[in-house]
Protein backbone atom coordinates (compact mmCIF):
# COMPACT_ATOMS: atom_id res chain seq x y z
CA UNK A 1 0.00 0.00 0.00
CA UNK A 2 1.60 3.34 -1.37
CA UNK A 3 0.82 6.09 1.03
CA UNK A 4 1.44 9.86 1.79
CA UNK A 5 -0.24 12.34 3.64
CA UNK A 6 -1.60 13.78 0.31
CA UNK A 7 -3.88 10.77 0.35
CA UNK A 8 -5.48 11.59 3.66
CA UNK A 9 -8.73 13.12 3.89
CA UNK A 10 -10.51 15.70 5.63
CA UNK A 11 -11.25 12.74 8.82
CA UNK A 12 -7.49 12.32 8.95
CA UNK A 13 -6.06 15.89 8.43
CA UNK A 14 -8.74 16.44 11.23
CA UNK A 15 -7.23 13.50 13.46
CA UNK A 16 -3.74 15.16 12.82
CA UNK A 17 -4.80 18.76 13.32
CA UNK A 18 -5.97 17.54 16.99
CA UNK A 19 -2.79 15.89 17.30
CA UNK A 20 -1.10 19.70 16.85
CA UNK A 21 -3.42 20.93 19.23
CA UNK A 22 -2.54 18.35 21.89
CA UNK A 23 0.99 18.87 20.87
CA UNK A 24 1.08 22.65 21.38
CA UNK A 25 -0.69 22.73 24.63
CA UNK A 26 2.10 19.95 26.07
CA UNK A 27 4.82 22.02 24.53
CA UNK A 28 3.12 25.28 25.98
CA UNK A 29 3.01 23.30 29.05
CA UNK A 30 6.94 22.46 29.34
CA UNK A 31 7.58 25.81 28.14
CA UNK A 32 5.82 27.52 31.16
CA UNK A 33 7.47 25.22 33.54
CA UNK A 34 10.79 25.83 31.82
CA UNK A 35 10.74 29.28 32.34
CA UNK A 36 8.42 29.77 35.52
CA UNK A 37 6.21 32.43 33.43
CA UNK A 38 2.61 31.62 31.58
CA UNK A 39 3.32 30.55 27.82
CA UNK A 40 0.52 30.47 25.78
CA UNK A 41 0.63 28.00 22.04
CA UNK A 42 -1.96 28.17 19.30
CA UNK A 43 -1.93 26.43 16.10
CA UNK A 44 -3.49 28.44 13.53
CA UNK A 45 -3.14 26.21 10.60
CA UNK A 46 -2.51 22.60 10.01
CA UNK A 47 -2.34 21.44 6.38
CA UNK A 48 -0.84 19.17 4.00
CA UNK A 49 1.62 20.76 1.04
CA UNK A 50 4.15 19.30 -1.30
CA UNK A 51 7.74 19.35 -0.50
CA UNK A 52 7.88 21.91 -3.23
CA UNK A 53 5.63 24.08 -1.89
CA UNK A 54 7.99 24.50 1.89
CA UNK A 55 10.10 27.08 0.72
CA UNK A 56 7.37 29.52 -0.68
CA UNK A 57 5.99 29.55 3.05
CA UNK A 58 9.28 31.39 4.11
CA UNK A 59 8.74 34.10 1.07
CA UNK A 60 11.72 32.46 -1.06
CA UNK A 61 14.76 30.60 -0.89
CA UNK A 62 16.73 33.74 0.41
CA UNK A 63 15.25 34.10 3.70
CA UNK A 64 17.64 33.63 6.50
CA UNK A 65 16.37 30.94 8.91
CA UNK A 66 16.69 28.72 12.19
CA UNK A 67 16.58 25.15 11.39
CA UNK A 68 16.42 22.32 13.68
CA UNK A 69 16.01 18.71 12.46
CA UNK A 70 15.46 15.51 14.19
CA UNK A 71 14.10 11.69 12.98
CA UNK A 72 11.52 9.98 14.81
CA UNK A 73 12.30 6.22 15.74
CA UNK A 74 10.29 3.20 17.25
CA UNK A 75 7.31 2.28 15.97
CA UNK A 76 7.32 5.25 13.41
CA UNK A 77 10.15 6.09 11.78
CA UNK A 78 10.55 8.97 9.76
CA UNK A 79 11.81 12.87 9.62
CA UNK A 80 10.47 16.18 11.83
CA UNK A 81 11.91 19.93 10.84
CA UNK A 82 10.96 23.05 12.44
CA UNK A 83 11.77 26.17 11.00
CA UNK A 84 11.97 29.78 12.66
CA UNK A 85 12.58 32.88 10.87
CA UNK A 86 15.63 34.68 12.33
CA UNK A 87 13.59 37.66 14.14
CA UNK A 88 11.25 34.64 15.20
CA UNK A 89 13.92 32.66 16.72
CA UNK A 90 15.36 35.71 18.46
CA UNK A 91 11.94 36.74 20.14
CA UNK A 92 11.86 32.85 21.49
CA UNK A 93 15.39 32.95 22.38
CA UNK A 94 14.58 36.30 24.44
CA UNK A 95 11.86 34.62 26.18
CA UNK A 96 13.53 31.53 27.04
CA UNK A 97 16.22 33.52 28.36
CA UNK A 98 14.38 36.43 30.55
CA UNK A 99 15.74 39.21 27.99
CA UNK A 100 14.15 42.03 26.74
CA UNK A 101 13.10 42.56 22.77
CA UNK A 102 15.73 45.77 23.47
CA UNK A 103 18.51 42.37 23.50
CA UNK A 104 17.29 41.69 19.97
CA UNK A 105 20.39 41.49 18.04
CA UNK A 106 18.73 40.93 14.33
CA UNK A 107 18.83 44.03 12.34
CA UNK A 108 16.55 44.78 8.94
CA UNK A 109 18.79 43.55 6.54
CA UNK A 110 16.92 40.25 6.03
CA UNK A 111 19.21 38.97 3.58
CA UNK A 112 21.89 38.88 5.34
CA UNK A 113 22.18 35.79 7.29
CA UNK A 114 24.81 36.64 9.56
CA UNK A 115 22.06 40.18 10.68
CA UNK A 116 20.78 37.84 13.65
CA UNK A 117 23.70 36.34 15.59
CA UNK A 118 23.41 33.86 18.72
CA UNK A 119 25.64 32.85 20.85
CA UNK A 120 26.52 29.29 22.08
CA UNK A 121 24.37 29.14 25.36
CA UNK A 122 21.79 30.46 23.29
CA UNK A 123 22.06 28.14 20.48
CA UNK A 124 21.83 25.23 23.01
CA UNK A 125 18.13 27.11 23.72
CA UNK A 126 17.10 26.67 20.50
CA UNK A 127 18.35 23.19 20.55
CA UNK A 128 16.49 22.69 23.93
CA UNK A 129 12.97 24.47 22.23
CA UNK A 130 13.49 21.61 19.57
CA UNK A 131 13.36 18.97 22.22
CA UNK A 132 10.49 20.14 24.06
CA UNK A 133 8.61 21.01 20.70
CA UNK A 134 9.84 17.72 19.05
CA UNK A 135 9.00 16.11 22.29
CA UNK A 136 5.53 17.54 23.20
CA UNK A 137 4.32 16.64 19.49
CA UNK A 138 5.47 13.04 19.56
CA UNK A 139 4.10 12.51 23.11
CA UNK A 140 1.06 13.62 21.72
CA UNK A 141 1.29 10.87 18.66
CA UNK A 142 2.16 7.95 20.64
CA UNK A 143 -1.30 8.90 23.36
CA UNK A 144 -3.69 8.79 20.52
CA UNK A 145 -1.93 5.77 18.76
CA UNK A 146 -0.74 3.54 21.33
CA UNK A 147 2.08 3.38 19.63
CA UNK A 148 5.73 3.65 21.02
CA UNK A 149 7.59 6.94 19.17
CA UNK A 150 10.83 9.07 20.23
CA UNK A 151 12.49 11.53 18.86
CA UNK A 152 16.66 12.01 18.24
CA UNK A 153 18.75 15.31 19.54
CA UNK A 154 18.24 17.62 17.19
CA UNK A 155 20.92 19.36 14.70
CA UNK A 156 20.89 22.96 14.41
CA UNK A 157 21.65 25.41 11.85
CA UNK A 158 21.86 28.94 10.70
CA UNK A 159 21.48 29.67 6.67
CA UNK A 160 18.90 30.92 4.07
CA UNK A 161 16.01 28.94 4.16
CA UNK A 162 16.58 27.22 0.77
CA UNK A 163 20.00 25.62 1.94
CA UNK A 164 18.62 24.59 5.57
CA UNK A 165 15.57 22.63 3.37
CA UNK A 166 18.26 21.22 0.71
CA UNK A 167 19.32 18.76 3.25
CA UNK A 168 16.27 17.05 4.28
CA UNK A 169 14.26 17.45 0.95
CA UNK A 170 17.14 14.71 -0.14
CA UNK A 171 15.72 12.49 2.56
CA UNK A 172 12.28 13.41 1.67
CA UNK A 173 12.30 12.88 -1.65
CA UNK A 174 12.66 9.46 -0.82
CA UNK A 175 9.38 8.67 0.70
CA UNK A 176 7.31 11.15 -0.78
CA UNK A 177 6.63 14.36 -2.18
CA UNK A 178 4.18 15.35 0.92
CA UNK A 179 4.53 16.97 4.74
CA UNK A 180 2.26 17.59 7.04
CA UNK A 181 2.84 21.52 7.69
CA UNK A 182 1.64 22.61 11.99
CA UNK A 183 2.04 26.12 12.18
CA UNK A 184 2.94 27.15 15.57
CA UNK A 185 2.73 29.93 17.43
CA UNK A 186 4.11 31.17 20.66
CA UNK A 187 2.45 33.71 23.15
CA UNK A 188 3.97 35.66 26.11
CA UNK A 189 2.58 38.91 27.29
CA UNK A 190 2.18 40.71 24.11
CA UNK A 191 4.55 38.99 22.64
CA UNK A 192 4.06 36.34 20.16
CA UNK A 193 6.39 34.32 17.62
CA UNK A 194 5.41 32.27 15.06
CA UNK A 195 7.23 29.22 13.95
CA UNK A 196 6.76 25.91 10.66
CA UNK A 197 7.20 22.40 12.06
CA UNK A 198 7.08 19.68 9.56
CA UNK A 199 6.51 16.47 9.99
CA UNK A 200 7.21 13.05 7.75
CA UNK A 201 6.94 9.53 8.19
CA UNK A 202 8.53 7.42 6.42
CA UNK A 203 6.28 5.65 3.94
CA UNK A 204 5.74 2.77 5.62
CA UNK A 205 4.68 4.37 8.60
CA UNK A 206 1.47 5.74 6.94
CA UNK A 207 -0.19 2.48 7.02
CA UNK A 208 1.27 2.02 10.58
CA UNK A 209 -0.08 5.44 11.57
CA UNK A 210 -3.11 5.24 10.05
CA UNK A 211 -4.50 1.47 11.70
CA UNK A 212 -3.00 3.14 14.97
CA UNK A 213 -5.62 5.87 14.78
CA UNK A 214 -8.53 3.43 13.29
CA UNK A 215 -9.31 4.81 9.53
CA UNK A 216 -7.74 1.41 8.47
CA UNK A 217 -8.35 -2.04 9.24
Amino acid sequence: MCMSFGSFNNYEIDVLREIGNIGAGNAATALAKMINKKVDMEVPEVKVMEFKEVNEMFGGAELPVVGLFLKMTGDITGSIMFILENNAARTLVNILMGKNDETNNCNSDESDISNCYFDEIEMSALKELGNILAGSYISSLSTLTGLNILPTVPDIAIDMAGAIISVPAIEFGKIGDSVLYIETAFIEGETRALGDFFLVPDMDSYEVLLKALGVIS
